[in-house]
């Protein structure tokens, strides 16, 4: 007689949950059940900017990344109606005081054959010539980067992971957990039980407030994030996606000739999340603040200056304590996986660590190793201080995308 199928149970309809979802149904895991409390994408993955570099600061970053590179581009030409947008690469601008450590990690993108080129600010102003770059100023380009389009790519592969045969179910909250003995084995829903061999936990700001029935708290934070979308431009601009760090923020091209613009808000303290009934249409940004962005940015690119905006959202980005993501099974609860505290760039990691978490799920361990982003790395002690503290998005570890 034939066994059971196996069942994972995927929570959070985001871009990393679909991920999830999708590769561990092309892998045929057995089934595979995505619960999203509102509406795919309805978190931090339709507010994200889409852009992604592979040239981060730890090797387990470096090395998730060019995993991810490969794959937008492979799902931008399998997936209908995706496009990964690679044309101009994307642009890492540093001032002559931060420089310095970031070019210390220039023999790690050696190591781990990630592409990247220098350029002085004369050299990024000669090649794109919209940009206004001061003198002394260093980029780094990484001419693997790009951006996406994040409403594109959630209908793109929410449709894929159907094919492939992922139920979705819309809208399902958890309401509770399921053991058997002391393994994980499912959860209770507002649509019902759903028994599971594994259970992974994609759910990013709401991470929190969802695991806290399991006795389980990752020292990790939520900070509020300012992204808009302009009106077409006349003319469109020929850009890379540009971390913009030294600006505080971020600029790339957007579809019809628009400009996407992101802003942090500095001084403003993390929000705690503390409901799974939270919902992003909560927050607000500051009174003024786009304009100020708007005018700040400009002096960066003077194309700014001149724009109208369409489109305003506010959302949540996630850092862990050192500022790397968590991902991977949790030791205190066998049965669950996590992924979440991706900073600022949790769509750039999405084909990756889905791609990895469907590894670990169906194969029993993943092709790259991911103990530096183990959920289990961190001091019990150490993580209360840190959940305890309240945090200025500035004194958190900063990461752009």
């Amino acid at each position: 007689m034939n066994p059971a199928p196996r069942t994972a149970l995927i929570i959070g309809g985001g871009v990393t949950g679909l991920s999830t979802a999708y590769h561990l149904a092309k892998r045929g895991y057995g089934r595979v059940i995505v619960v999203e409390k509102e509406g795919l994408g309805a978190g931090s993955s339709r507010r994200a900017a889409g852009i992604t570099t592979g040239l981060l600061w730890s090797e387990t970053g470096v090395r998730a990344r060019k995993i991810s590179l490969q794959l937008f581009r492979e799902l931008s030409r399998t997936l209908p109606g995706y496009h990964y947008h690679a044309e101009e690469g994307c642009l890492n601008l540093f001032t002559p005081e931060a420089w310095p450590a970031r070019a210390a990690l220039l023999p790690l993108y050696d190591r781990c054959g990630a592409a990247y080129a220098v350029l002085t600010a004369g050299e990024v102003q000669s090649r794109w010539p919209d940009l206004r770059v001061p003198d002394g100023f260093v980029g780094l380009h990484d001419p693997m980067g790009g951006y996406s389009e994040p409403p594109d790519y959630l209908c793109a592969l929410a449709k894929a992971a159907v094919a492939a045969g992922v139920e979705i179910r819309v809208p399902a909250q958890v309401t509770g957990w399921i053991f058997d003995g002391t393994r994980l084995a499912g959860a209770t829903t507002t649509t019902g039980p759903i028994h599971a061999d594994v259970v992974v936990s994609a759910a990013y700001a709401w991470t929190g407030p969802l695991l806290q029935g399991l006795g389980l708290s990752f020292p990790v934070k939520a900070f509020v994030h300012q992204r808009y979308l302009s009106t077409p431009l006349t003319t469109p601009l020929r850009l890379p996606a540009v971390n913009a760090d030294p600006w505080g923020g971020y600029v790339r091209p957007a579809a019809g000739g628009r400009i996407l613009m992101g802003v942090e808000t500095a001084d403003r303290d993390e929000h705690r999340v503390t409901s799974a009934d939270f919902r992003l249409e909560a927050l607000a940004a500051p009174e003024g603040l786009r304009e100020r962005a708007q005018a700040h940015l400009a002096s960066l690119l003077p194309a700014l200056a001149g724009v109208g905006w369409e489109q305003d959202e506010v959302g949540l980005i996630c850092f862990s304590m050192d500022g790397e993501p968590v991902v991977g099974p949790v030791s205190a609860v066998p049965g669950l996986f996590v992924g979440t505290a991706f900073h600022s760039g949790g769509f750039s990691y999405n084909p990756a660590v889905g791609w990895l978490l469907a590894e670990w799920v169906h194969e029993g361990r993943p092709s790259l190793d991911l103990a530096a982003f183990s959920p289990d790395r961190f001091p019990a002690a150490a993580s209360a201080d840190y959940l305890a503290t309240t945090v200025p998005q500035r004194l958190a570890v900063r990461r752009r995308h």
